[in-house]
């Protein structure tokens, strides 16, 4: 059911009532990982820390990736593709990212930027189709309503319909990702807060395999890595020597980029955001 453009909501749905806590993330205690999100590049952002820690377990990882990014804004630095190119060229670098994470990849074929207008409970279906199929242990996702982008939140929602309809003894965890956390535009909001995740995933030990996946998506990533590399050794993390002091924001996607990605467990009976 959409959510009536005319009431907005504000406050978040419940997190699941296991969720009390916060706890590490420990790849021993999965079967399989499927993420769920839209672009080429979000895999990694997200959770790439977290694919490659559960890749270097022995865990069964794959990425369903909903589109293919061929509206990307950005074509390299300096440019090197162009709108018609994009697809290709953003299929083979998130081929290249998922092999360095150590994980599968599969696409859903959606229409970059249009997911917000596709039939989310058709969506849920073919997500549903493919959790039935790969039996994962998690799924990762956008928190409904915490994505930032409209296609992060569509998917999300999707995602989280697509665990409601599963018999209970047959769902997987269910782990969304707050795009910013704290500097989630949604989180000043009255009731928008969600407060401390409920899952840490340590990724210090595999960062360099995450900063290697975003540097695979170099029709993106390559304006990003030339704003940090202005601030530390991306290899070593040191300051660089005169650089500007970091603010606030870019100090988060640091921590998100070489130490830390945190999840929130999400009730798939609860009320999304969207509903």
């Amino acid at each position: 059911m959409s959510r009536d453009a005319g009431s907005p909501v504000t406050t978040p749905p419940a997190a699941s009532a296991a969720a009390t806590v916060t706890r590490p993330y420990d790849p021993a205690e999965e079967r399989g990982i499927l993420v769920v999100l839209p672009h080429p590049d979000d895999e990694s952002f997200a959770a790439g820390g977290t694919l490659a820690r559960a890749a270097a377990a022995g865990v069964k990882t794959t990425y369903l990736c909903g589109t293919y990014g061929d509206m990307g804004r950005r074509m390299g630095r300096p440019a090197f593709t162009n709108r018609e190119a994009l697809r290709d060229v953003r299929t083979a670098e998130l081929k290249d990212a998922c092999q360095v994470l150590g994980c599968d990849v599969r696409f859903m074929g959606l229409r970059d930027k249009c997911i917000e207008f596709e039939d989310p409970d058709e969506l849920a279906g073919r997500i549903r189709d493919v959790i039935r199929r790969l039996r994962p242990s998690t799924v990762v996702t956008f928190y409904p309503g915490y994505g930032v982008h409209p296609d992060h939140d569509a998917l999300g929602h999707a995602t989280v319909l697509a665990v409601r309809g599963l018999p209970r003894e047959e769902r997987p965890r269910l782990l969304g990702v707050a795009v910013g956390g704290e500097n989630n535009p949604r989180w000043g909001q009255e009731g928008g807060a969600l407060g401390a995740p409920h899952v840490v995933s340590d990724i210090r030990g595999v960062y360099r395999r995450k900063v290697a996946a975003l540097a695979a998506h170099r029709s993106q990533t390559a304006v990003l890595f030339a704003q940090w590399e202005k601030l530390w050794d991306v290899e070593t993390l040191e300051p660089k020597p005169g650089a500007p002091e970091p603010d606030e924001q870019t100090r988060a996607w640091r921590k998100r980029l070489t130490e830390a990605e945190s999840f929130y467990v999400i009730d798939p009976d609860a009320r999304t955001l969207l509903e």
